[in-house]
């Protein structure tokens, strides 16, 4: 039932939103949750389906943020175990590759330190043991690293985190089109549409969590909140009939040398990603031929004797501050910006990992107790359950 007023109101049900509706509904306050098709529709259920550290981010830096993905990586395998599942990663290294073997024993040490040594070990597999990898090319190869990160189905994760905020009190409606909302003195007056009517309600906080529509949503808020200026790229996957491996494999693309993931997934084999420049409205975006073709190039490069037949494609975007550098080079760190530093009654997520979508929620927190104070704890994030649906 529709109240007249709430403490923090989200537009977005991707798993930025739904970890922000929990987050607020387990320290105690009267939360809405607006998402205008479908849980997880827009960027959340085209990921690579990774709950990871992100070693790739290693090459630029990024060092807190591997370490914060690896932290939440852990308490989802303990929180989630329906949902997240442990799988063993092989990075193949050939005498052409641009990373080279001792970088990669480095970064993968690195790695492992961040993680905590004991969960995720990592190993170079004998040369006795490289006939046991089926289809791979194994002219040139030099050494096969196994390390250790996790899989998830991304709707369903999202989902059930929509259902926690749920079960936390947490109103949740869709679909919902988000109409318009304007500042008062001290609350947002919220507009929206659900089975062709329209409602109007009151929040102490804004949260807007639109992912790639995030500045389409700022352009309806009145007077118009802060904002950064943004490049949408696209990820492309393509799902291959048959399942290739048990394992994932971390391959380096021939053409550009970026990381494509090849990985299980509901016994077909899931393959991506690409990094696209997207210049068209978020809910146009299909997969490119030319991104297809970049991802079964670098699949027949390692797997040349494998029969390629796609059966599923979807693309995803990537929502990156805009930069002249190229898309890999930018942070991947999530930006916050906010209508006022001190007390801020609106919020705008930018960026953001699927995995980290917890820790993310916790530092939004930080700024609605700010504004509002604390309320009596319903739950703590950090040990809640999620179920599979």
């Amino acid at each position: 039932m529709l109240e007249k007023e709430y403490d923090v109101a989200i537009i977005g049900g991707g798993i930025h939103g739904a970890g922000i509706a929990q987050a607020a509904s387990a320290d105690g306050f009267k939360v809405l949750l607006l998402e205008q098709t479908d849980w997880a529709a827009g960027t959340s259920q085209k990921s690579s389906k990774l709950i990871h550290g992100g070693l790739r981010y290693l090459q630029n830096g990024q060092i807190g943020l591997v370490w914060e993905c690896l932290r939440e990586r852990e308490r989802l395998l303990v929180n989630a175990p329906e949902l997240v599942t442990r799988n063993q990663f092989l990075i193949p290294v050939y005498k052409h590759s641009k990373l080279k073997s001792w970088k990669i024993r480095l970064g993968l040490s690195l790695y492992a330190l961040l993680a905590g040594v004991k969960k995720n070990r990592f190993s170079k597999l004998p040369e006795s043991e490289w006939d046991q990898l089926k289809g791979l090319e194994k002219e040139n190869l030099v050494a096969v690293y196994a390390y250790q990160d996790a899989q998830t189905d991304d709707r369903l994760l999202t989902k059930a985190v929509v259902e926690s905020a749920q079960l936390l009190g947490a109103e949740t409606l869709c679909p919902a089109s988000f109409i318009a909302a304007e500042q008062l003195t001290n609350t947002y007056k919220i507009r929206f549409q659900q089975d062709n009517s329209e409602f109007e309600t009151e929040c102490r906080i804004l949260v807007n969590a639109g992912g790639p529509w995030i500045n389409d949503i700022v352009r309806l808020i009145t007077p118009t909140p802060p904002s950064i200026d943004i490049d949408l790229v696209q990820g492309t996957h393509i799902v291959i009939s048959g399942l290739i491996s048990e394992n994932c494999f971390y391959l380096e693309a021939p053409k550009d040398q970026r990381a494509v993931f090849l990985m299980p997934w509901y016994g077909n084999t899931l393959v991506g990603t690409t990094e696209t420049l997207y210049e068209g409205q978020p809910g146009d975006a299909v997969p490119l031929q030319e991104e297809e073709d970049y991802l079964t190039d670098t699949l027949s490069h390692y797997f040349p004797g494998l029969r390629v037949n796609i059966v599923e494609r979807f693309a995803g975007l990537r929502v990156l501050p805009h930069s002249e550098k190229s898309s890999f080079q930018r942070s991947r760190e999530t930006r916050f910006v906010c209508s006022n530093s001190s007390t801020p009654m609106y919020i705008g997520i930018y960026g953001g990992k699927l995995t980290g979508y917890r820790a993310t929620a916790s530092k939004v927190m930080k700024h609605v107790h700010k504004v509002i104070g604390r309320r009596q704890i319903r739950a703590d994030t950090r040990s809640l359950k999620l179920r599979a649906q």
